[in-house]
């Protein structure tokens, strides 16, 4: 029997980070107990690699991976001193990325750190850091969500979604996994959306953001798993989108089926067209 603990069981990466004059910091020992590491020196090894990779970026290793001595009880009040590795931020995604991505936790945390990525692609983009209001990055973040739509689209064709009903029954798989099980009708009714109303028209930015995620990844690993048959490719969509959902649970945000009903983003276009000179 798998003695393997469930994610919503273990310390979150968030909870165990530490903080003191240096700023933020995580403790080797720590994040690989959270990662299901029972042996620490296959840890070792995953932190070998990831130190690599480091390296490999042009960074220096020492400003990622600090010696550190912790002590730990070792019954009957007694204390040891044991080694220990400091770990920034970057060094944790390195060392995620290099884990083994058959344990659940790690690949949960693979696309926790590609959430945070692509949240700060987006918000490093030149044209979306010109946008002043939630309003212009609507429609900035609408118009990626439709272009992106159809690369999965295509990407799912070629994974075996070929009908139309196919692929609706797809996106479905994608929503339920970041709605918690809501379908589009689901997340209308949840909305006070009629069933002609698209939902993602009426999203407010964060929302997009989370949607636009889940399209990209879903997008990306039909591809890399060369996946082939359409039940393999809703359970992929359904995946990505409940781990979408996991991160954002993760980083304290709000469940996207609790965002509010944003204006039909069809009348913003309008708005936005009639100030054009």
């Amino acid at each position: 029997m798998s003695t393997t603990p469930h994610p919503e069981s273990v310390p979150t990466f968030e909870t165990i980070k530490q903080i003191d004059e240096n700023g933020e910091f995580w403790t080797a020992r720590k994040l690989a107990a959270i990662l299901d590491y029972a042996d620490y020196r296959n840890f070792v090894d995953v932190m070998k690699k990831a130190w690599e990779a480091c390296k490999n970026s042009g960074q220096f290793g020492r400003d990622h991976f600090g010696k550190l001595t912790i002590m730990v009880n070792i019954g009957s009040g007694a204390q040891k001193a044991v080694d220990d590795v400091r770990l920034s931020r970057y060094a944790c995604y390195l060392i995620v990325q290099n884990a083994d991505p058959s344990k659940e936790i790690v690949a949960l945390g693979q696309t926790y750190f590609a959430v945070q990525t692509r949240m700060r692609e987006i918000q490093q983009m030149d044209e979306y850091n010109k946008l002043d209001s939630e309003e212009e990055k609507r429609i900035f973040l609408r118009k990626e969500m439709k272009e992106h739509n159809k690369h999965l689209a295509s990407a799912a064709k070629n994974a075996g979604v070929i009908d139309p009903i196919d692929y609706a029954i797809f996106k479905n798989f994608g929503y339920k996994g970041l709605y918690d099980g809501l379908d589009r009708k689901g997340i209308q009714r949840k909305k006070g959306l009629s069933d002609k109303e698209d939902i993602l028209d009426h999203m407010g930015s964060a929302e997009l953001a989370s949607n636009l995620f889940v399209a990209t990844q879903t997008e990306e690993k039909l591809k890399k798993d060369k996946i082939n048959d359409k039940d393999t490719a809703n359970k992929t969509h359904y995946g990505v989108g409940q781990k979408v959902r996991k991160t954002i649970k993760e980083i304290g945000g709000t469940m996207p089926e609790d965002l509010p009903v944003a204006e039909n983003i069809k009348k913003l276009e309008d708005k936005t067209k009639n100030k054009l000179p």
